[in-house]
């Protein structure tokens, strides 16, 4: 169950640093380059799925606000 726990805020966590990188224009020839690449890898199977459902508002995209919810009702459920 801590494993669990702790994955889930491991993930949060790359859900707020990537939502944090967005703020910043990051180009292919940057050295930030490989770690916003592998933090899309690591959110956009979840962010992708849920953008179908959930319309960006302007130019704010509330689908990784909405994930962090769901991870935190899922870590009180479990006890975390």
């Amino acid at each position: 169950m801590a494993l669990v726990c702790a994955i889930l805020q491991i993930y949060t966590l790359v859900i707020v640093a990537r939502a944090i990188a967005s703020f910043f224009p990051i180009n292919s020839s940057s050295r930030a380059a490989p770690i916003v690449g592998l933090l899309h890898q690591l959110t956009d199977p979840v962010f992708l799925p849920l953008r179908r459902v959930i319309p960006a508002v302007g130019m704010l995209d509330f689908t990784p606000l909405v994930v962090i919810i769901a991870i935190q009702i899922i870590a009180s459920v479990l006890g975390c």
